[in-house]
Formats: structure tokens, C-alpha cells, sequence
């Protein structure tokens, strides 16, 4: 074999090698930009380009959901990490009044829609309000039941003292429908501007009885006892909910009000007495 030849044949195994090694970093490059990681840092990019909620939700809502709603605030809370849920509950009409009069807020939710529509009527309102929940009537008495209260048509019996919300409170206008039903005139000792004031006047033996929602004397355990009378299947209200025009929260109000249509927001509603919409 000549030197030339010699050579030819030391240099040949080097320039496989060579093009051996830039096809392996041609291979490597290629397998780098198809790595599965790539796809979860495009992923995470994209996740990270969501906003992420922060801030306070202040939500109005009717007394009767004091209980349920502090939960799935809480809740609320938990899920977003950086939220705060602030709370007014009282009677829907006065709340209504409160946001048209231009009281900052994110959500409402009232106890019937005639007090919702207080506020859709003023255009306040995003879009059309959703039913989430119904309510329905029973009667407090003192624990024990000592006047022996067994039907609406015993509340209007000499010396009981009864209290009822007023006329213009959803729980209210529930129980003078039922009311007028049953073809009954009752006059009670005091009308309280919201379900919890009429319930606390139980609690406290300041009155006899009170008609007020199932989910209010489920709330207040052993304090009072509950009567149901059928006639309250003829006045059960629906709770509407709804996003405000003028939310400074908007992103998180909507995210709150589908945690309380959800399943597990539902899930905690009935658990609390309501009924399902």
C-alpha cells in the first residue's frame, strides 16, 4: 500500500466520526425542540397569561343567606389565594336601594325578584339575573313550642305575640301571600326590616313567633323550634343573582357568583335549607 493510499485510509474512520457527531447534535437539536417540556413551558406561558384573581368582592345579599354565603366566601378565599369577600347582608329592598343610590358593589343577590328588579329596572344590573336558589316559609316558636303553635291560623291567637318582617322585605311579602291564602288577618307586635331581626326577637322571648324562612330556623339550631304550614308552598320565593354594572371587582364577582351555581356551591345552599331553582 502506498503512503498516499495509507493515508486516505487513516483520515476516513476521522471524517465518519465527524459527520457521525454533527448528525447526533443535528438529532439532539431537532429531539430539544420537540421535548415535551417545551409544550409545558408554552403551557405554562399560556397559564401565566390568564389573570389571576385578586383583590375584594363586595357582595350584597339578603339576610336568609348569612350562613351559607360567609361559607362559600371563605371558600372563595381558599380557591383564589389574594381575594377577600366583604359581605352586606340585610333586606333586599334596602340593599337594593343602597347600590341604585351608588353604594360600591360586585354582586347582589336578593330574596325575590321584585326586590332584583328594583335594580335591573335602574339598568344597574349585567345582563339578566339567574335563579340559584328558593326559600320557603315556616314558623319560629320558642323552644319546646310552648304556646302550642300548630298551624298559621294559630298565630292569630289572643295575647300571642308574632312578628313578622315587613311588607316590603321579600320574607315579608312571602308571609302576608300566605296569608291571604288562608283567608287570615294578623297583626303582629313589630315588622322588622329583615328575616334575622325577625328571628332574633324569638331568641331573645321578646315575641312568641315569627314566620321567617326554613333556612333561618335551620341556621339557628336549638334557639327556636320550626312549624311547617302547607300554605308556605304557596309563597315561596326565588333568590335571583346577578353581576353589577359598575363592579370595581368584576373578574372575581363572576368567579364567586359561579362558585355559588356550582355543583358544590349548590351542594352547600341545600345543605343550609334551601331549595333547589
Amino acid at each position: 500500500m502506498t503512503r498516499s493510499a495509507r493515508r486516505t485510509h487513516r483520515t476516513r474512520p476521522l471524517q465518519v466520526a465527524a459527520v457521525g457527531a454533527a448528525a447526533l447534535l443535528a438529532l439532539s437539536a431537532c429531539s430539544s425542540s420537540d421535548d415535551p417540556g417545551s409544550d409545558s413551558t408554552k403551557s405554562d406561558a399560556s397559564a401565566s397569561s390568564s389573570p389571576k384573581l385578586s383583590g375584594t368582592v363586595t357582595v350584597f345579599a339578603a339576610a336568609s343567606l348569612k350562613e351559607s354565603f360567609t361559607a362559600l366566601g371563605k371558600e372563595f378565599e381558599k380557591e383564589h389565594p389574594g381575594t377577600k369577600v366583604t359581605f352586606s347582608f340585610g333586606g333586599s329592598d334596602t340593599l337594593a336601594a343602597s347600590i341604585t343610590g351608588g353604594a360600591p358593589a360586585d354582586v347582589f343577590a336578593a330574596a325575590s325578584p321584585k326586590t332584583m328588579a328594583i335594580v335591573t329596572d335602574k339598568g344597574d344590573a349585567v345582563g339578566t339575573p339567574s335563579t340559584f336558589v328558593r326559600n320557603q316559609l315556616e314558623i319560629a316558636t320558642l323552644p319546646g313550642n310552648p304556646d302550642k303553635v300548630a298551624s298559621l291560623k294559630d298565630l292569630t291567637k289572643s295575647g300571642l305575640k308574632v312578628v313578622l318582617c315587613d311588607k316590603t322585605v321579600p320574607c315579608g311579602a312571602a308571609a302576608q301571600k300566605a296569608l291571604d291564602a288562608s283567608s287570615l288577618k294578623l297583626t303582629p307586635v313589630s315588622y322588622e326590616q329583615d328575616v334575622k331581626s325577625a328571628l332574633t326577637k324569638v331568641e331573645l322571648k321578646e315575641a312568641d313567633a315569627a314566620v321567617v324562612y326554613k333556612t333561618d330556623v335551620k341556621a339557628a339550631g336549638d334557639k327556636v323550634e320550626g312549624v311547617e304550614f302547607p300554605e308556605s308552598a304557596k309563597a315561596i320565593n326565588d333568590y335571583p343573582i346577578t353581576l353589577l354594572k359598575d363592579a370595581p371587582n368584576a373578574a372575581a364577582a363572576k368567579a364567586f357568583i359561579e362558585l355559588v351555581q356550582s355543583a358544590e356551591g349548590q351542594k352547600a345552599l341545600t345543605a343550609a335549607g334551601f331549595l333547589q331553582p
